[in-house]
Parts: structure tokens; sequence; C-alpha cells
């Protein structure tokens, strides 16, 4: 165990500290799903069935109990879009990963198709620990092709945090390269994604069209679902302007039930590409790519991460949740400044 990791799971006990509220597991191993509860309440659940190409977070929940994630593919949900089936709670993969394209691997993929895809599979539930201020969950997982040839192991730690208005995530995942080299092409599609409820999604009257690095398109089609959401990155961009910008931190909020909602994802220094650009789309997707630089930057810049057999590398992210006022700028900032010590 490295000093930096050391010292990060030091500041994460330091961080919960401040939180006011238990969080605990019931573990249901039988239907692969832990479910998180923060004050006995229901947060989230960690979901990996075997039909899922990747074990996800699902749904997301508020303190005051409001749903933050879409519904689909899981759920069916009245005016909610039922594009990217791949777009499931929040969840952690790439969309070129040795040519192989984890991101949009799902069912509706057709199995002479699927060749061209990657998923992440055997996913084993470590130690899950309650406690009083916060609480966590140890899992590893592989990243395989899908002749089940192992190209990179994942170790994952969720810790989850809560007060009377805010749900707080920090996610830490290592990769490590096993028997081959593993390239991250700098592409699109990646790597920490969030699907948002319809409400937080942004105001659109146009029907768009998204293309896969597998030349597959996907039609989604204008917002008359109540829609009201904006982004805000920490560089002060809003709306459409965050996607493909770099920042330490980006929110996206709305109203819910008349009720303010927020969720912000906090970028860490120490992960590859830090600052992020944000693969912030206004029909509900909400990412942070640090690896797809060529395409971001339009070829001014480009990362093509590569591990040889037996290298690693480590992502540190922080979701925090909110509901009844949305946090501020100045709020964020902080959040970052404490998140990256």
């Amino acid at each position: 165990m490295t000093r930096r990791f050391i010292f990060f799971c030091c500041f994460l006990s330091l961080h919960s500290i401040a939180q006011t509220q238990k969080v605990s597991f019931r573990n249901n191993s039988s239907q692969k799903k832990v479910e998180v509860l923060v004050d006995d309440q229901p947060f989230t659940n960690f979901l990996y069935p075997d039909d899922l190409e990747k074990p996800i977070l699902y749904p997301l929940q508020t303190a005051s109990g409001l749903t933050i994630t879409r519904g689909f593919p899981l759920e069916k949900r009245g005016n909610e879009r039922t594009d990217h089936p791949h777009h499931v709670g929040l969840w952690l993969n790439y969309e070129s990963v040795n040519g192989l394209d984890f991101w949009n691997n799902s069912y509706n993929i057709p199995a002479d198709k699927k060749i061209k895809y990657g998923w992440i599979r055997n996913v084993k539930v470590g130690k899950v620990q309650n406690g009083n201020t916060s609480g966590s969950l140890n899992y590893t997982a592989n990243w395989e092709r899908q002749d089940k040839r192992v190209l990179l192991k994942e170790a994952t730690v969720f810790v989850f945090s809560g007060t009377a208005q805010t749900r707080t995530i920090d996610r830490i995942t290592t990769l490590t390269a096993q028997m081959d080299t593993v390239y991250f092409k700098d592409i699109k599609d990646g790597m920490l994604g969030l699907r948002v409820t319809k409400e937080l999604e942004l105001p659109s009257d146009k029907e768009e069209s998204y293309m896969d690095n597998n030349g597959v398109v996907t039609k989604v089609s204008s917002a008359k679902n109540g829609a009201n959401g904006n982004y805000l990155t920490s560089e002060g961009k809003t709306g459409n302007d965050a996607w493909g910008t770099r920042g330490k931190w980006c929110m996206m909020y709305g109203h819910k039930d008349g009720q303010p909602v927020s969720v912000a994802i906090i970028d860490h220094p120490e992960n590859p590409g830090y600052p992020t650009y944000w693969h912030a789309r206004d029909y509900g997707l909400f990412a942070a790519n640090p690896l797809g630089q060529a395409i971001f930057s339009k070829g001014k810049e480009s990362l093509n991460l590569t591990l040889k057999p037996g290298e690693s590398v480590t992502f540190r992210y922080r979701i925090v949740i909110t509901s009844g006022k949305n946090q501020t700028a100045q709020m964020l900032d902080q959040q970052a400044a404490d998140f990256s010590k």
C-alpha cells in the first residue's frame, strides 16, 4: 500500500467526521445487490447482475427522497426518454480500451456485433463497513473481452456519507493491466457517467442524432417532459457551453416536485488529465471524461493513456447531491479544495 493511498484514506476518514448521519448496508448476494441507507433511509443500490454490462449505483436519491437518476432501462416512468440504453444509474467505463467499446455495450447490441464491445464482469463484493458518520463498500471486477480474456483488474472503494440536505459518494477506482498492454484511445464517451431524471435535463425543442465509435446512431427526441435543468462549471460555463470544456467541478441543477435539487461531480488533482473535460449533454448525460483530450480540444491536446502489464492508474471522484437548496460556486470550490487534500 502506497503512502499516497494511505494519506487519501486518512483524508476520507477526516472528511466523514463532519457528516452527521449514520450509513448502513443490506447485502443481498442472491440478487447481486447491496442497498445503501443513510439515516435508515434509502440512498442508492450497488447493482451487479449478470444481465448488466457493468456494475452501477442505481437509483440515486436526495436526502428528501427524490430520485435524480433516469429510470430507463430498468424502470418505466412517464414522459421519460428511452434513448441510449447503456446510460443507467452511475457508472465508470470507457469507449475505447484496446479498441473495445465498454461504454456503449448494452442488451441492445446484436449478438453478431458484440465482439466489438467489452464488459465488466466477475464482480465480487469485498468489505462492507457500516458507520456512524460514513460507510464504505469495496468491490473487484474484471474488464473483459467477449472471449473472457481479462484486460484490466478493477478495485473500487465507495465511501458514502450524508447530512440533512446532502448525500455524498467518494469513488476511488484503480485499474491494473493484466497480460496485455492496455491502450485507452482519446475518444468522446467516458468515463464517470450519470444519466439524470427528466427534470434535470436542459430544455430542448429539437431532435438530435449521436453516433458511437462503431457507427451506431441514436436519435434523441426533443424535450417536452418538464425539463428545467442547467449546468454550471468551476470555470463559469453554463448550459450547453459546458460540454467539451475543462473544470475541476461541474454541477447539474434544477427543480423536481417543486424542490431545488442538484448533483455535482468533483475531479481530483491526482487524476490523469486533471482538470477533466465535461461530456455534459443537454438530454441528461452528465459525465467526466479526462481521457478524451484529442476530441474535446480538437486535436490540440492528446493523452492516449497506456498501461503496460502490471501498471495501474487510479481515478478519484466525489459526487455531491443536494435537496432543498443548491450548492453555490463558492461551496463547490470549498468542496473541491477539501477533496484535493
